[in-house]
């Protein structure tokens, strides 16, 4: 059995099954305590904690889906890595790989292979955007959910366009089904790299098949680079010749004749999508010259031969003297050259003195004030360079060249940087992040920062609780955003009282003084002893001990039970949803209700309930968690502890 079934990682994430086994990794679904979700976590795999470049890999995985927040590239919520074990903690995608899905499909319709195009490039020109070239596109590395809507995961190789650090495994290393031939060569890799991998993928799902097959992966990867692929009309006429030319486009040889971004290739499907019918004629772009004895080129050696003749013919029957000829023309230029440079002297004086003045402070003055005003009609302006900066304001100027107080002659060129302002970023919501994640991102844009400490019942441990300024503020660079970091839940300590004797009522009232709360009821119909009906007689824990604020103490009451007591909710769903969802309640985790309907027709679900005492209830909407409720048995009244029900809306 998997050692790590049934635990709890990090104190918080229930191991709840193994779904997926990788050469470097496990994948479990798991249940996330504190923020109430299902979530993956992958565990890098123990014969592999000794091994640096998997262990590099593993980290690199988590740090560049770190720094990506796009819909259609897999989330990650927490990263822990330790000598002990490394994990990541991973949106939890309830679908199939685009892999299964063709598989399944044999050929894909091509509106719907364009579909999962666009997600994809929209992804990876994110990806791109960020530096960032995932090198293992693949459509076993894409998630397809129930909606359509595609997840780009495993960054496992991915690696930093700006990272200068390479080794030797890097540079060969992709599915050699899907990797570009300056990849299999182990060449130069950037953003085409994966370009070129979604030209396959759109190959794939538009033919049924991969463009190159062989016995061996070394086979297909020589392939990759040397052969080229059968166009994807002769395996599937249906497909429109403006899509096979995008394709084809996608899969060039050479990177530099390939689509240099996903925009660009986004550019083209957006006018496919206009127009079916377009062609884009890059099928022109590279057709071979015509055989050496084909009937075009006997044609242009023989105008060629022609154009000699006529020369020839020419050059005998126009030639003239050559020395005289030349004599005569160099006279005349010599003569008009002497006349030029006269006139030149007359209007222009060159042996006239030229005044000396001082270059004045341009510093800290607006360019368009100064560049019309006859104060500094002595000087050239000419605009050196234009850049933000913390110092200067918009359209002032920040550095000069010659300095102040250069001495010059009158009309020399003054070179001026001239500042855009200062740099201004719109802060993101951190909240819930991993510190030293928002930390890298700061610093990636220059902004200072300052740390504080606060304890938080909801925020698990170095996790941002809040920022100041917050979430949508601008704030420029060297400018400095406070960070509180949570410290976890404060584990204050309190004495449990002495119920005993007292009413349910009254018991609940004096453990609300102690922030404690009664849990589980039970009654004792066969008690003989000092207290009355109704009243409590056992406690646990019991009076005098120390516990955690807020834990819950269960009680047993002597006498019989009035019964649980009934209660109904009423949920509002979402109007914009027209279709079939299944609506499920759980009470302190148990399913007690379920129900098929339309919100549009039915507007409200009404779920009935039954217990006692203070319950929680949470709401799933088609299996995802939607409002969760506390329900107050004992004073008939509930209160809503989260609402997702915006989120739902379509």
């Amino acid at each position: 059995m998997d050692k790590y079934l049934g635990k709890k990682l990090d104190g918080r994430y229930e191991i709840m099954e193994i779904i997926g086994i990788g050469g470097m990794a496990n994948v479990y679904k798991a249940y996330d305590v504190l923020e109430d979700r299902i979530v993956a976590v992958k565990i890098l795999r123990e014969e592999y904690m000794d091994n640096e470049d998997m262990r590099r890999r593993f980290k690199n995985e988590s740090k560049a889906m770190a720094v990506l927040n796009h819909p259609n590239v897999m989330r990650v919520y927490d990263v822990s890595f330790s000598d002990r074990m490394q994990s990541i903690v991973m949106e939890y995608i309830d679908g199939i790989t685009l892999k299964e899905y063709i598989e399944q499909q044999g050929v894909l319709q091509w509106k719907e292979a364009v579909h999962f195009t666009v997600q994809t490039l929209r992804a990876l020109q994110h990806a791109h955007e960020k530096g960032i070239v995932h090198r293992d596109i693949k459509p076993q590395n894409i998630m397809l959910l129930s909606d359509g809507t595609i997840k780009i995961t495993d960054f496992g190789i991915a690696r930093f366009a700006r990272s200068e650090a390479r080794t030797l495994t890097d540079r060969a290393i992709g599915s050699v089904h899907y990797i570009s031939p300056e990849q299999a060569a182990g060449g130069t890799i950037d953003a085409r790299t994966d370009i070129y991998s979604v030209g396959v993928i759109l190959y794939e799902m538009l033919t049924g098949q991969v463009p190159f097959e062989a016995d061996t992966p070394v086979s297909v990867a020589l392939k990759q680079i040397q052969n080229k692929a059968a166009l994807p009309r002769t395996l599937n006429s249906s497909i429109p010749e403006g899509l096979e030319e995008i394709t084809m486009h996608a899969m060039e040889k050479d990177a530099a004749k390939r689509y240099q971004s996903a925009a660009q290739m986004l550019r083209d499907i957006d006018e496919f999508k206009r127009d079916p019918s377009i062609s884009f004629e890059y099928k022109y772009l590279n057709v071979p010259l015509p055989a050496e004895n084909s009937k075009y080129t006997n044609a242009i050696q023989n105008a060629r031969k022609d154009q000699k003749k006529v020369k020839r013919k020419k050059e005998k029957t126009k030639r003239a003297p050559i020395i005289p000829v030349l004599a005569g023309v160099t006279t005349a230029f010599v003569i008009v050259t002497a006349a030029f440079i006269g006139w030149m002297i007359y209007l222009n004086n060159p042996f006239a003195p030229v005044e000396d003045v001082e270059v004045p402070t341009l510093i800290g003055l607006k360019y368009d004030d100064i560049k019309i005003s006859p104060k500094y009609e002595n000087f050239k302006l000419e605009v050196e360079k234009t850049d933000y900066n913390n110092d200067y304001g918009k359209g002032v100027i920040y550095d000069q060249s010659p300095k102040a107080g250069t001495n010059v002659k009158v009309d020399s060129i003054v070179k001026v940087k001239i500042s855009t302002g200062q740099k201004t970023i719109k802060l993101t919501n951190f909240e819930g992040m991993d510190v030293k994640q928002v930390i890298a991102q700061l610093k990636e844009w220059g902004i200072d920062y300052d740390e504080k400490a606060m304890f938080s019942d909801t925020i698990p441990l170095d996790s941002i609780v809040k920022t100041i300024p917050g979430e949508g503020e601008e704030v420029s660079a060297g400018e400095v955003v406070t960070l509180y970091v949570s410290m976890g839940k404060e584990q204050k300590q309190v004495t449990v009282p002495d119920l005993a004797g007292i009413s349910i009522e009254d018991a609940r009232t004096l453990l609300q003084n102690y922030k404690l709360q009664i849990d589980k009821v039970t009654y004792d119909s066969d008690y003989d002893g000092e207290f009355p009906d109704g009243t409590i007689i056992e406690q646990s824990p019991a009076a005098d001990s120390m516990v955690e604020q807020n834990s819950k103490i269960n009680v047993t009451v002597a006498g019989e039970s009035s019964g649980p007591i009934k209660m109904s909710l009423f949920v509002p769903l979402p109007a914009s949803v027209d279709r079939d969802v299944e609506m499920s309640a759980t009470q302190d985790g148990e399913e007690v209700a379920k129900e098929t309907l339309n919100p549009s027709n039915a507007k409200v679900w009404k779920p009935a309930f039954e217990g006692e005492g203070i319950t929680e209830v949470n709401i799933f909407f088609d299996g995802e968690l939607y409002q969760v409720y506390e329900l107050d048995y004992d004073q008939k009244g509930h209160r809503i502890l989260h609402n997702y029900a915006d989120e739902f809306e379509e």
